[in-house]
């Protein structure tokens, strides 16, 4: 079967910055054109997959570079800060906005209140090492007197929730979904629009079962990968074929 030319040349800059450390600049689609014998089209499709692969990052005005290693979040329930933390990584949260409002319908059901119940909206930009790595909306029910204030002397939301509300998540469900980058996440993340995008929507519940928070998050497709770690318990069932 014949390759692609674009997969040789994708192939090709792969050899060439195997050995460049993570921020090394790669040359520009006409200098790869004319290294590869090949057109800017050619080699422009072969990078568009190397970022959606990660290996590459585009940064607007400046150029192409090598992508730092994903990071990975293994889904036990932890917070951002946990699993970035335990990588290595620094966390960071810069907070873009934080209200109130009543909610509609469909955010009724997500939290499980009466629409028209005050919610509270936390809008944050997560960081790590200072680089933006996902767009964060939170809804929470229930009255937070003070939560700018808190949320700032705390940091973390979920200590924030812990500590001054008594709120605790013991359970989580996350639904991961891909999406594209819009506009203004692009914006916010600093990427192109239309770059993929790891959608995660979760819901947390006490260990009453009440839901504390409903939260959707838009992770850079180019710096973040999941994996789900299960143990299945053979013996439960025999029928298993």
């Amino acid at each position: 079967m014949k390759v692609p030319k674009y997969y040789r040349i994708k192939e090709a800059i792969l050899e060439l910055i195997a050995d460049l450390p993570p921020g090394s600049a790669v040359p520009t689609e006409r200098d790869l054109a004319s290294r590869f014998d090949t057109s800017r089209t050619t080699v422009r499709q072969a990078i568009a997959e190397l970022v959606v692969d990660g290996k590459l990052v585009r940064t607007q005005g400046s150029g192409t570079f090598v992508a730092q290693p994903k990071m990975m979040r293994v889904r036990p329930l932890s917070s951002f800060s946990q699993d970035l933390a335990m990588d290595g990584w620094r966390p960071g949260s810069v907070v873009l906005d934080i209200s109130e409002l009543t909610a509609d319908r469909e955010l009724a059901e997500r939290l499980r209140v009466q629409p028209g119940t005050p919610v509270h909206r936390v809008e944050r930009l997560r960081t790590a090492f200072d680089e933006p790595i996902a767009h964060e909306i939170a809804f929470l029910p229930g009255p937070l007197l003070g939560l700018p204030e808190r949320l700032a002397e705390h940091g973390s939301l979920y200590r924030t929730l812990r500590e001054e509300y008594g709120a605790v998540v013991a359970t989580a469900e996350d639904v991961v979904e891909t999406a594209l980058a819009d506009p203004v996440t692009a914006d916010l993340l600093g990427v192109d629009t239309g770059l993929p995008m790891l959608l995660v929507q979760r819901t947390g519940w006490d260990p009453a079962g009440n839901v504390v928070e409903w939260t959707e998050s838009k992770f850079r497709g180019d710096r973040f990968r999941f994996m789900s770690r299960q143990q299945l318990d053979w013996a439960a069932d025999a029928t298993r074929p």
